[in-house]
């Protein structure tokens, strides 16, 4: 296994050269300097909109990517010394007042409103960009781009900054005004030209359209496909960037199953945004609160291993790729989740702890090389038997070729002596990681891969810790191809990342073909196969995953897959298959089930529309019926309702537990105006045997602004006798100094 790289390097070597060829050029869109005063009303009665520098000539992205859209949009671009203006014409076919908007609450998704996205790549590098979206009724989103937003998980909407913007409808068009603070972007200063596209989602012609043509079998955020943005003066950076997020809040809890409350008690913090130079920025963080980041939906888990969920908190956002995408899936050796989060030795559950301080500076240092360096401290809690820990996170990363790059990262997680005697750190406790990745993007994003080699560091020494892991894939019109392949370590232990199990080989791959029929109903469908299998040394095949598919994608949206998969499983620990305390299975033995499957996501832009799962047919001694999914009711913009639900059918033979396992989550989210907010979200897990309540009122009184009230209870569900209770009062404010 150890020159299991090579053909992954030879093919290295190919796709640089292939990725120096010539880009498809498209005209510019030249942004002019202008002193004027702009007002944003939705109305382009400014003597700088009645230019003929727009942005036209919109093409289809879906249902096809061959012709110009229906729907045709235009766009044009101003600036002076602090903002960036944005005026967009949406027109229509004829008269329409009726849009789809799903809410009012900020960050919309895209597939399901109608609304307008500009996608700003600040540096030219095709890999990371900005991203600000606006609905007809004005409601606004801005996201980060990474990874050349290859799929739709390179779009985080959880970053929040400060810009303005307005939208006004009119009889057969819309129309948006924006303006984006230079202050909010990261850039060279001096740059007279970025990497710009602009898309539209339209809901009555179920029509997607970019201004620079994107393939179809692409993302509709993919970078490697813009046009220029010409400034016809350098850009430069005057005044400080600096923005002071201060917060107050008011929190009282109880633990009725330990006897223990606290009472109605104030906490003070914040966070700092210091830009420093033009395009680094400087997170600072005192005694941070997260209490308003919204609950994780719960799963039923039913696998061996731990499950990933992902990172919400807004202080790991900002250039979060720069830590959080070495790695893969699984195998990552960085998770932000991990700080504030340790275990109670006194019940042996995780628990949150508080963060005392941190502090990040990451950014661009220049065209080609960006910088991330994090260190954030946890405090000791002898109550519970938890010592703080101190979390060092340093990586750098270099463009080479066109949008490829090579990184290199370092983590450092230290103990600290809780005796408050030198040295600070306990020098028997800590662990470390240092690992450099190859993160392969040809210039047309055909070739795509990852490869990188990680090795971790204890105090005891311990050999064979160390994980490699190639991929490459390939994604064509009709074509979409990837091989995998894997060697983690048994001794691989990375304290702050999410690698569930180490001690494996692994190799996967996965082929699809797509038609692309002439059809009112069906848009694209095909065959396709993946296949998994996971060995070690000692115990030889563990794992394998082979599975059967063909998938439909309809004009409406709406997408239907069936599988059919064949799954071997050999059990090195025993494992209860229901999780919920029976006998389990002894470790040593092996299985072998072949199930069925199918997948449904239904119409987006519809008032209610479901997404489906489910799996049926053998499970280890037994059988299983798996069914889950969720349930949208879309009232207007007012009010959405969801359900989720999961339901699993288990059938064992004794001594094994037979379960019936239900989940059910009803969510309700009403928005009484674009400032007014209120969510509840109730959890019934019989998994678990608990029900979760949790009510979240959002006040945004000034721009990135807010007031939260909210509300937790756990129940048991068969009594509701109370298990945890707590209340929490929080007021921050957003300060551009």
């Amino acid at each position: 296994m150890r020159f299991f790289f090579a053909p992954f390097l030879i093919f290295i070597s190919f796709s640089s050269f292939a990725q120096e060829e010539t880009a498809y050029k498209y005209p510019a869109l030249i942004a002019e300097k202008v002193n004027a005063e702009i007002k944003l009303d939705g109305i382009l009665d400014e003597e700088v909109w009645q230019s003929n520098e727009w942005a036209k000539d919109f093409t289809q992205f879906f249902p096809s990517d061959t012709s110009l859209a229906k729907a045709q949009t235009k766009v044009r671009i101003v600036y002076n010394d602090k903002f960036i203006y944005i005026a967009a014409v949406m027109y229509n076919l004829g008269p329409r007042d009726k849009y789809v908007s799903t809410s009012l609450r900020r960050d919309f998704r895209g597939e399901q409103n109608d609304g307008v996205s500009f996608v700003f790549d600040t540096f030219n590098d095709n890999t990371n960009a900005y991203q600000f979206g606006i609905n007809p009724y004005g409601v606004q989103r801005e996201s980060l781009i990474a990874n050349g937003g290859m799929q739709q998980s390179d779009l985080n909407l959880a970053w929040d900054n400060k810009w303005y913007s307005a939208a006004k409808i009119y009889e057969d068009h819309w129309i948006v005004e924006a303006a984006i603070p230079f202050s909010t972007l990261r850039f060279n200063d001096g740059s007279n030209n970025w990497n710009v596209n602009f898309y539209r989602i339209d809901s009555k012609y179920n029509e997607r359209s970019t201004w620079t043509p994107i393939p179809r079998n692409f993302s509709v955020i993919a970078l490697a496909f813009s046009r220029k943005l010409i400034f016809t003066e350098p850009l430069k950076k005057e005044g400080a960037n600096v923005s002071i997020i201060p917060y107050a809040a008011m929190a009282t809890d109880k633990n009725f199953l330990s006897g223990t409350s606290n009472p109605l008690r104030p906490t003070f913090g914040g966070d700092a945004k210091i830009g420093v130079g033009p395009a680094l920025n400087m997170d600072l963080t005192f005694n941070p609160d997260f209490s308003q980041v919204e609950v994780d939906e719960q799963v039923t888990n039913l696998d061996r291993f731990e499950i990933f969920f992902p990172e919400r908190r807004q202080f790991f956002l900002e250039n979060a790729d720069l830590f959080a995408d070495f790695g893969t899936q699984n195998v990552r050796p960085f998770f932000s989740r991990r700080i504030g989060v340790d275990r109670d030795e006194n019940t042996g559950q995780n628990v949150q702890n508080q963060i005392l301080f941190g502090g990040r500076l990451s950014g661009k240092l220049n065209e080609n090389w960006r910088l991330g360096v994090m260190n954030m401290q946890t405090a000791n809690d002898p109550e519970r038997g938890i010592s703080g820990k101190n979390f060092s996170v340093a990586a750098v990363q270099k463009k080479v070729f066109s949008r490829s790059n090579i990184g290199l990262i370092m983590i450092n997680r230290e103990t600290v002596n809780q005796n408050n005697e030198l040295p600070f750190f306990d020098p028997n406790d800590f662990n470390r990681l240092a690992g450099i990745d190859y993160n392969l993007a040809s210039k047309d994003n055909r070739w795509t891969g990852k490869f990188f080699y990680h090795k971790t560091f204890d105090a005891q020494k311990q050999p064979n810790s160390s994980a490699m892991h190639g991929q490459l894939n390939y994604n064509d019109i009709n074509i979409s191809a990837s091989l995998a392949i894997s060697d983690i370590g048994d001794n691989f232990n990375p304290k702050v990342g999410f690698t569930p199990r180490n001690d494996y080989k692994r190799i996967a791959s996965r082929f699809v073909y797509q038609f692309f029929p002439v059809s009112n109903l069906i848009n694209r469908h095909g065959p396709g196969f993946e296949t998994e299998v996971l060995w070690n040394q000692s115990l030889g095949t563990t794992d394998e995953l082979h599975t059967f598919l063909y998938e439909f994608q309809f004009q409406s949206l709406s997408r239907l897959a069936f599988t059919v998969n064949n799954r071997y499983t050999y059990l090195f620990r025993s494992f209860d298959p229901t999780r919920t305390g029976g006998i389990p299975l002894e470790s040593g033995t092996d299985y072998r089930n072949s199930f069925f499957g199918f997948r449904y996501i239904g119409n987006p832009r519809k008032p209610f529309f479901l997404i489906l799962r489910g799996d049926f047919g053998e499970y280890f001694t037994g059988d299983i019926k798996t069914l889950q999914g969720t349930m949208n009711w879309r009232m207007g913009y007012l009010a959405n309702i969801s359900m989720n639900f999961s339901y699993n059918d288990i059938r064992l033979p004794e001594p094994q537990n037979s379960a019936d396992l239900f989940l059910i989550g009803p969510r309700i989210d009403l928005t009484f105006s674009k400032d007014l907010f209120w969510t509840t979200f109730f959890q019934y897990n019989n998994q678990i045997d608990n029900i979760n309540i949790n009510t979240r009122l959002q006040w945004r009184y000034a721009p990135v602004s807010d007031f939260f009230i909210v509300y937790t209870d756990n129940y048991f569900p068969s009594t509701f006798a109370p298990k945890q209770r707590a209340l929490i009062m929080k007021l921050n404010y957003w300060f551009n100094i």
